[in-house]
């Protein structure tokens, strides 16, 4: 004898089995597009923040709510003087200054100074021979245009950043800055490797960083 009622059940499951699917894959393509994305790391100009080939987390929908922080790691579309030739080309920076923020860099010093004040930067790289890189290859002053952030790697002299794109555009600072619109989400966090796994939270330093003057 048939029980009726869990055939039922079971044809139903079946029929609806599609539409569940076809749910799933929609809210994940939604996800994707709008919420949350992966991104893996194919150079070493954030080094050893994010390593070659370490995978992160961005959030894609945090800018929406409020502004870009400094000291936070965002991926952007390159603008086209930045690009190697892949057209929508996403490099992966550190936003060192935000709309405003005068930021100069003396040899004598030593240190990124943004707003008169002394940025720590303890993430930036070193390699095996405890050797850090310099905040930066040579001395500048700038002032970060109105929607526009400038940005770095941690790994300074391997980084097609800010910097090097105002010494190649003979010190021009809006082609070294790129556009807050072009920022695709902020990195949150590395996921894999699982060694490597991590929170990407703003550094202690940027805390101390006053807002521009106007």
């Amino acid at each position: 004898m048939i029980d009726e009622q869990t055939e039922k059940k079971r044809s139903s499951f079946w029929r609806e089995l599609p539409i569940l699917l076809g749910v799933a894959i929609l809210v994940a393509v939604l996800v994707r597009a709008f919420v949350l994305q992966t991104f893996y790391i194919p150079s070493p100009s954030m080094e050893h923040t994010l390593n070659v080939l370490d995978r992160v987390l961005v959030n894609k929908l945090v800018y929406d709510f409020r502004e870009p922080r400094r000291g936070e790691i965002i991926v952007f579309e390159a603008p086209a003087a930045w690009q190697s030739g892949a057209e929508g080309e996403d490099f992966i920076k550190r936003i060192i200054g935000v709309p405003g923020d005068h930021i100069v860099y003396k040899s004598s010093v030593g240190k990124l100074e943004i707003n008169g004040v002394q940025l720590d930067e303890p993430y930036i790289f070193t390699n095996e021979a405890g050797e850090q890189d310099l905040p930066a290859d040579e001395e500048f002053d700038v002032t970060v245009p109105p929607n526009r952030l400038w940005v770095m790697g941690d790994h300074r002299s391997a980084s097609g950043d800010s910097l090097e794109h105002y010494q190649d555009s003979n010190k021009n600072v809006q082609e070294a800055t790129i556009p807050e619109d072009s920022i695709v989400g902020r990195a949150f966090t590395v996921f894999w490797p699982v060694n490597r796994a991590t929170w990407l939270s703003v550094p202690n330093g940027f805390s101390a960083i006053p807002d521009p003057q106007s």
